[in-house]
Parts: structure tokens; C-alpha cells; sequence
């Protein structure tokens, strides 16, 4: 078979994928036109465009694509696959000048180019646009010029809040104003929000489409967000925006901030409550993980669908081949980040697996993803900037290491004798990530407790402890720093708490969500019982794990207890930023003469308790502000393996290919019994439908392991179910969930998801079309064939002459020799 002729097939399938259809059916009339013939016009025949030999008045489109009246709509010049869809360019203006149609897409099967003829040039697509997403767009007509023209001041959120704010007699009065904004909800712009906002009108003047904000948390990102939407919406250069996230707090609190914004002029929705009826609105709102399962941003949405793409927390929502999903759509692009491209320290030498040089990685990608290979950003606002102009807070750390936990964070980590089954000694090593995982101790995380207990910032009214948050290494860790936490209390404020001093806030607690809630708006448990009228939570602490991390707005917190070793600089640096924000305490009593007074203090500052050595992890040799000698007997034990269900890496297995089996009649008819009662469990218990109802999938995950599997009765894994549901690959729990609550139609087979990581690859990264076959043959091969993976990483290139991947190998550029085995390592699960 021809190449042109494999590249038809393969667009053949792609406009089918796409909506199009070659004949009359159910769903409307045949769109697609074979072969249509244009006459040219006089002036293209005299300027010789079919050659000076022999010269036709007549061509022929490849595919003609037709608009719901039936005219032209999209022109499609098909190139064989080793031919650039480019060099079309020139014919298929010609075709579609002649039959009036304003779109061309450029295709050799496996790259595509899209080419608005009225508007831009051609812009590189990976997936055909349906024709439901184009006609929306017939009449958009985006002007650059008019992003620049538009004028942006401290009022340009508040002119879509209230337009007649200023008419308001308080906003005259300078002593009523800023009660007046804050009573009405409206938010002026800072200085440096509004530099942001001009920041893309510069860019854009450049000619710019990618930019890049790296903002300190606590700076406003989402105040920002909104009024670059406001921006691209009001100037008509944006008909639709969406916006990604990575968690699941972060997308209520953007539909909150978007909607409190600007729900006078534009709808704002969360995707996953609006499967069916998104297109109404002007901002989407989705995590980058319910469009990455089950390639629903290729099945759902058309790559025209959005005009402008922003990234919350970048290098997180984007990272890895997450940035499939950000390459799918076309148009204007925006990141957010608050975590800084050099922010890690003196790390040349680790290993390319550590979790920090992972991570380099990915922020170095997702600077250069933004057009920022130079690693400036499009606008840079550190918290030093913050604090410095009066806008952040900044900490106090103290270095509150114990004799054990030293001991666990040192070269030589902690030693432990212990005995063996035959009662020899034996002596064991641990180390810090062993903390809470195969290494316990109640007198550590005593030790921890009473050190934060003593040295805590204290209410600047009532004298207790100060608002807090603990972060532990896990639910079960959580559930006892909580316990000692309240009896600590019980010791030292007799009568005033009743277990409700520290309240454990992770994903497997019911009602965990309101709990953060409840704790910003000082209700939880109630009021403090210390100071009649005092408005502040009767819980001083909030003990969690990984909630509570990112996009948390508490601003009257005083302490953070990082009573777990991190190893993501994100995580450090939106941890760090918990505390950062500024807050003024205030309470009204009466004064001598009984009339009632208002007194307000400052926050100064806030604590940051490190346990392990955290800021020197990251920042090197830090300087902290103050170190506890905190004594401790060494009582630590080692404890056995952590039960199964705090094991957050099932799926993780060394193996991709699954060897194929013989399975016996009753073997496999145990395993489908068992896949139908588990289904028909997780469908009717009232906590995992609930949790799926408002897209939290960490809380049924940890749920379902906790209560369902390894039980002595039915002895569910993760591995039978996979069985069950005759797969031939490693699955995660996430995806067996979405797969029986019919978010995923299929449990997709190892060669079906070895395509879409090709295709991934191949949307990221934009390579010549020359080099896509080759490209696919090794990363299927480096995959799946564990001899091939040896070969290539110890760089012993010799050994692939006897491959049948050798003349691949040869074709490859040496950056694809070197990105495709970086690639599979940090974003591919073997």
C-alpha cells in the first residue's frame, strides 16, 4: 500500500472520529465531498499556479467539507505521510479562495494543521476539528489590536461587579471606602495585578500567543485570572476559555471566584456538573485529570472549542503528558505558578529518578512550554516582593528535628537490632521516607506534638493557640497526631476542649471538605469558649495530609506543622504559602464607659515547625530562625509492612506486559462473580456515589481500599479485579471507578494505550513529520521491551543492529534519542 494511500485511511477515520460523515445517516445528511473540481479564476491560471507546462482551468480538493446548509465550509488537502502537510498550503488557499471557504486543514494522517484563511496562519492540531466547533466560530472575528487598546486600571474587575460602584456615597467618604469594598465584595486591582494584566498586552503587541505568570502564593493569581478573562471576552479575541486545574478544591474555588467576579456578564461552569450543556458558558472549569481519563478531551472536545487555555499551577496541571491536553486546543495560552524554575538548590548530581530532579525537569518544560526558555517569565512576583510592599507576611521556621528523626534524615539513617524468625539479631536501617510507613514511634510523634504545643503561636485576643495546620505523612499518621494533639490539650487547658482541640481533616473523613470550610469562617466546632463574642474556631488545628495544601485561603493562620518529610518543591512551596497572607484580628467589647469599641491587631507573622529538615531539603544549608533540643528515648520500633490499604502505588509494578495465561472455566467464572458483586457494591454504597457526585475520586479510592479489599472474606485486589475485567495491563482504582460509573466506556487494552501515549508524545512535542514513524517505533519498543530499555539507557547503541528497530534508531535526531527515554521515565508507568 502506497503512503498517500495509508494516509487516507488514516483521515478517512479521523473525520469519522470527528463528527464528519462520508454518507447520510441517522444523525444528518453526508458532510464529506470527494474529489469536488474548482474552477480557478482567470488570475490564477495567468499567474501559471498549475505549472507553466500544463496549465489546467480545473483542480481537485481531496476532501471537501460542507457546512449544515450544505456550501463549503473546510477545504482538506491530503499529503502522503512522509510528505509536510505545509507544502499544500499554497494549493489549498487557491481551492478554498474559488469555493469560499474559510477553513483549510493540511494533513498527512499523522500531523495536521488548521488554517483559518481570514484570520492567521496554520496551526498545528492533533486531532481533526468536528464541524459543530467550527460553525460556532463563523462569526468570530478576533482583533489582536484590540487586547492592546484595552485600557486596564486598578477598577477593571469591579466595572463588570457593579458598573455604578462610584455613584455609592462611601466610595467618596476615605474612611467608609475600604469597609465599603469589602461589605460589597469588590476587589480593586494592585499595583502588580495590574502590571500582570499589561504584561500580555505587551506580549501580545509582540506577536506572543504563550505566557507565563510565576506569582507568589497568596498574591491573587485567581483575581488576576479573571481579569485576564475579562479581558480576552470583553475584547471579542476570546469566545470560550477554559480553565485547568490539578485539584479538586481548586475548581470549586475558581467557579466561586469566576462567578462572584463575573456573573454579570459571562457563565462560568464545572465541566464534570456540565457534561452535556458546557457550550453555554464562556468559562469551563475542569481538573486536568477528569479530561485526561479516558482521553476525554479528544472524544468530547474539538481543538477549536477554546480560545484561550489557562494553566492554574502550571508545571502541575501541565506536567508531563498532562500537556497533551493543554497542545490539544488551540489559541492563546496561559500558565500560572508560584513555584520559580531555579527555586531548587545545588542538585547536579542526583539521581535522574529523585523526585526533585524529576520535577526540575518539569519545570523547565513548562517554562519552555510558555515560550520562556530563557526562564523569565512573562511576569515574576516573588513573596519577598510581597512582603516587601506590604502585601504578604512572612515566617518564622524553626528547626524542631528530634534525636531520632536527626538520626533518620542522616547518611546513615537510624539502626535498629531486632530479631529474625530464628532469633539471630539483625540489624535494620531506616530512613526518613521509612517514617510512619515502616517505622513507628507514639514517643516521636509525642515529642512533635509537645514541641508545637509549647512554641506555638498564641490568638493575639484569647491567648490559645493560634489557628493551625499539621501535615502528616499519612490518614493513619493523621488519626494519631489528632488523638495526641487532644490530649495534650485536655493536660493543658483543662475544660476547655472536649476532643476538639485538633480535628483530622483528610479525604477518608466524612464531611472533610466542609471541615476546611468551617475552619475559614471560624465555625468549626463552634466559637472559641476563651473570649465571649470572639469570633474564631473552638478547633485550633486542622491535622490533614495532602488536602489543605493548594488554593486553602485561611489568612488568620499562625502556625504550620510539617511533621512529614516533603519531597515536591510544589508541595513545599504552596505549604509555605498557607500561612503568607495578611490578616487583621479584630473584637468589639465594651470599653470604661460602656459604650462599644472595636480593637484590631495585625498579623505580623506566622510559624512554621520543620521536623524534617524540610527547608534544608530544598533551600540548602537554611538559616532558621530558631532550633528546639528536643529530647526523646529511643523507643522507636521497627513496625511491619503498612497494611495494604495505605499503599498509594498498586498499580506500580516493574512489569508493563502482562504474560499471557491459560485461565480454567471456573477460574475465570470466579473472577467475573467477583467483578459483578464488586460493581454492584461500589454502585450502591452511599459514600463512593457521594464522593463521585461531587468529583472527589481520592476519598472513594481510599475508601474502597480501606473497606473492600484484602478483606479475610473475599480477598479483593486491585490485580484480581484487572483479571476480572480481562485486561492486559497494570489499571489504576481510578480508572476501574470511572469505567463502572460509565465515564469510560472501556478499559482500554495495552496496545490501545500505547497509541494514545505515541500520540501524546507526538502533539507535545511537534516532530518533523519525517520523523513520527520512527518516533513511534521506538517508543513502542523502549515500552515494551524491557532487553530494549537496558540497551538504550546505558547508551550501548552497537547492540540495536540485531533489532528490528536499528534503522528506526538511525533516523532519530539525538534530541529524540535522548527525550523519548526521559519522557517514558517521568510520565509513563512501566
Amino acid at each position: 500500500m502506497s503512503k498517500e494511500a495509508k494516509a487516507r485511511i488514516k483521515i478517512n477515520q479521523l473525520l469519522e472520529e470527528a463528527g464528519w460523515r462520508f454518507f447520510d445517516n441517522e444523525k444528518g445528511p453526508a458532510n464529506i465531498q470527494l474529489e469536488t473540481t474548482v474552477k480557478y479564476k482567470p488570475e490564477d491560471v495567468e499567474n501559471g499556479f498549475e505549472g507553466l507546462e500544463n496549465i489546467s482551468k480545473y483542480g481537485h480538493t481531496d476532501y471537501l467539507l460542507l457546512d449544515q446548509e450544505g456550501f463549503p465550509f473546510v477545504v482538506l488537502e491530503a499529503k502522503a505521510e512522509n510528505i509536510h502537510p505545509l507544502s499544500a498550503k499554497e494549493q489549498a488557499r487557491k481551492y478554498a479562495d474559488n469555493l469560499k471557504a474559510r477553513y483549510v486543514i493540511l494533513s498527512n494522517g499523522d500531523t495536521h494543521y488548521l488554517w483559518d484563511i481570514h484570520l492567521s496562519n496554520p496551526i498545528p492540531i492533533t486531532r481533526l476539528p468536528g464541524q459543530e466547533s467550527l460553525l460556532s466560530k463563523r462569526n468570530f472575528r478576533p482583533n489582536p489590536a484590540e487586547i492592546i487598546r484595552e485600557l486596564v486600571n486598578q477598577d477593571y474587575v469591579i466595572l463588570t461587579q457593579k458598573p455604578d460602584y462610584r455613584q455609592d456615597p462611601r466610595w467618596y467618604a476615605e474612611t467608609r471606602r475600604e469597609n465599603y469594598l469589602a461589605d460589597s465584595g469588590l476587589m480593586l486591582l494592585r499595583p502588580y495585578q495590574i502590571r500582570a494584566v499589561q504584561s500580555i498586552q505587551n506580549e501580545v503587541r509582540a506577536g506572543k500567543q504563550r505566557f507565563l505568570f510565576e506569582m507568589a502564593t497568596g498574591t491573587g493569581k485567581t483575581l488576576i485570572a479573571a481579569a485576564v478573562i475579562r479581558l480576552f471576552l470583553r475584547t471579542r479575541n476570546a469566545k470560550r476559555i477554559l480553565f485547568l486545574v490539578d485539584r479538586l478544591e481548586l475548581e470549586d474555588q475558581a467557579w466561586k471566584a469566576f462567578h462572584h467576579y463575573l456573573r454579570n456578564d459571562f457563565q462560568s461552569v464545572i465541566f464534570k456538573y456540565n457534561r452535556e450543556d458546557w457550550r453555554k458558558a464562556e468559562i469551563v472549569i475542569s481538573t486536568i485529570q477528569t479530561l485526561m481519563v479516558g482521553d476525554k478531551y479528544r472524544r468530547i472536545f474539538s481543538p477549536t472549542d477554546f480560545d484561550l487555555v489557562i494553566s492554574d499551577e502550571a508545571h502541575r496541571s501541565i506536567g508531563g503528558n498532562s500537556r497533551a491536553v493543554f497542545e490539544y486546543f488551540v489559541g492563546y495560552k496561559l500558565g500560572l505558578t508560584a513555584t520559580p524554575k531555579d527555586y531548587l538548590k545545588n542538585i547536579e548530581n542526583l539521581d535522574e529518578r529523585d523526585s526533585r530532579e524529576v520535577e526540575r525537569r518539569i519545570l523547565l518544560d513548562t517554562y519552555q512550554t510558555f515560550g520562556c526558555e530563557s526562564g523569565d517569565p512573562t511576569f515574576r512576583y516573588s513573596l519577598l516582593d510581597g512582603v516587601k510592599e506590604g502585601y504578604l507576611v512572612s515566617p518564622v521556621v524553626i528547626d524542631a528535628r528530634t534525636e531520632i528523626t536527626t538520626k533518620l534524615l542522616s547518611d546513615e539513617g537510624y539502626s535498629i537490632l531486632t530479631k529474625d524468625e530464628e532469633g539471630n539479631d539483625v540489624e535494620k536501617i531506616f530512613v526518613h521516607r521509612d517514617f510512619e510507613r515502616k517505622f513507628f514511634s507514639r514517643k516521636t510523634n509525642t515529642a512533635f506534638c509537645k514541641a508545637f504545643m509549647e512554641n506555638a503561636q498564641k490568638d493575639p485576643f484569647t491567648g490559645e493557640t493560634g489557628k493551625s495546620i499539621v501535615f502528616c505523612v499519612s490518614q493513619n499518621h493523621a488519626a494519631k497526631v489528632t488523638g495526641i494533639l487532644n490530649e495534650l490539650a485536655m493536660q493543658m487547658y483543662p475544660g476547655k476542649y472536649k476532643s476538639d482541640f485538633a480535628i483530622q481533616v483528610t479525604s477518608r473523613i466524612k464531611n472533610a471538605q466542609q471541615f476546611t470550610i468551617n475552619f475559614a469562617n471560624n465555625r468549626l466546632r463552634g466559637h472559641s469558649n476563651w473570649l465571649d463574642g470572639y469570633k474564631t474556631s473552638k478547633a485550633r488545628v486542622c491535622v490533614t495530609v495532602g488536602m489543605m495544601t493548594t488554593g486553602y485561603d485561611c489568612r488568620d493562620i499562625l502556625n504550620l506543622g510539617l511533621m512529614r518529610p516533603i519531597f515536591s518543591p510544589t508541595d513545599f512551596v504552596q505549604i509555605k504559602g498557607r500561612g503568607t497572607r495578611k490578616y487583621t484580628f479584630t473584637h468589639k467589647e465594651r470599653n470604661s464607659i460602656g459604650d462599644m469599641e472595636e480593637y484590631r491587631k495585625a498579623k505580623e507573622g506566622f510559624t512554621i515547625f520543620d521536623y524534617f529538615a524540610n527547608f534544608e531539603y530544598f533551600e540548602e544549608q537554611y538559616d532558621y530562625d530558631q532550633v528546639l533540643k528536643i529530647p526523646l528515648e529511643a523507643d522507636g520500633k521497627p513496625g511491619q509492612e503498612p497494611p495494604q490499604q495505605f499503599i498509594t502505588h498498586i498499580s506500580k509494578k516493574e512489569d508493563y506486559i502482562i504474560q499471557a495465561k491459560d485461565i480454567s472455566i471456573s477460574e475465570w467464572k470466579i473472577d467475573y462473580m467477583m467483578w459483578g458483586h464488586f460493581s454492584d457494591r461500589i454502585r450502591s454504597d452511599e459514600f463512593i456515589v457521594e464522593s463521585i457526585a461531587r468529583g472527589d475520586y481520592q476519598a472513594a479510592e481510599d475508601y474502597i481500599i480501606q473497606e473492600m479489599f484484602d478483606k479475610p472474606t473475599e480477598h479483593i485486589t486491585l490485580e484480581k479485579l484487572r483479571k476480572a475485567a480481562n485486561v492486559d495491563r497494570p489499571i489504576t482504582l481510578r480508572e476501574l471507578i470511572e469505567h463502572i460509573f460509565g465515564f469510560i466506556p472501556k478499559l482500554k487494552s495495552r496496545k490501545e494505550l500505547l497509541e494514545e501515549e505515541t500520540d501524546k508524545f507526538i502533539s507535545i512535542y511537534h516532530p518533523d513529520p519525517g520523523l513520527i514513524i520512527p518516533i513511534k517505533h521506538i517508543l513502542n519498543a523502549y515500552i515494551s521491551d524491557a532487553e530494549i530499555r537496558k540497551i538504550i539507557d546505558a547508551r550501548e547503541y552497537a547492540k540495536l543492529a540485531t533489532t528490528s528497530i536499528i534503522e528506526d534508531f538511525r533516523a532519530l535526531t539525538p534530541e529524540y534519542r535522548e527525550l523519548i527515554p526521559r519522557y517514558v521515565k517521568d510520565y509513563i508507568q512501566l
